[in-house]
């Protein structure tokens, strides 16, 4: 049973990955209108940069659980990859407890912030001037997104630490 739930849970985040992926050739298309319409026929947007900074953020915080997912947080592997599989699984037990922190005060404040950009009807000071509550609410979802593909990778880890045995091969 535990078996399936992580599997569900690293399906989710992959899919969830796949999905935001695209969000790269939105920055792409954006940076290069941006380049022919300033370049080439003399006229800057007021809007490009700023969205090609909108898409990036949707983009990482929606990103965070897939690369959480597929291993490509930075990390100092000096010594852990020093240690055996069973140790390193204890090590990343311990220290969920200080992810699992991160990812709460994350949805906390997040959904604080994101609930007083929708009541303030926030924008940015630019002269666009566009809408920052759907970025601000993206924060608590992304960390959300993040704790549960945290969950998964807990609930591996500590059957590892456990065990001394792998239980998933993508794991």
């Amino acid at each position: 049973m535990l078996n399936r739930v992580i599997h569900f849970i690293d399906s989710f985040s992959d899919w969830c990955g796949r999905i935001v992926s695209v969000l790269i050739l939105g920055i792409l298309g954006v940076l290069l209108y941006e380049i022919v319409a300033r370049y080439l026929f003399n006229a800057p947007t007021l809007w490009a940069h700023e969205t090609s900074g909108f898409i990036f953020g949707f983009y990482f915080l929606l990103g965070a659980a897939y690369c959480l997912r597929t291993k490509g947080h930075v990390s100092v592997d000096i010594l852990y990859d020093r240690l055996s599989t069973r140790a390193q699984a204890i090590l990343d037990v311990v220290t969920f407890f200080l992810f699992l922190a991160t990812c709460i005060t994350l949805i906390w404040y997040g959904g604080s912030a994101a609930a007083n950009s929708w009541r303030l009807n926030e924008h940015t000071n630019s002269v666009w001037g566009p809408p920052l509550y759907p970025l601000r609410t993206i924060v608590p979802i992304g960390a959300l997104l993040l704790l549960i593909q945290g969950a998964g990778k807990f609930a591996r880890d500590l059957t590892i630490a456990v065990t001394g045995k792998r239980q998933n091969a993508r794991g």
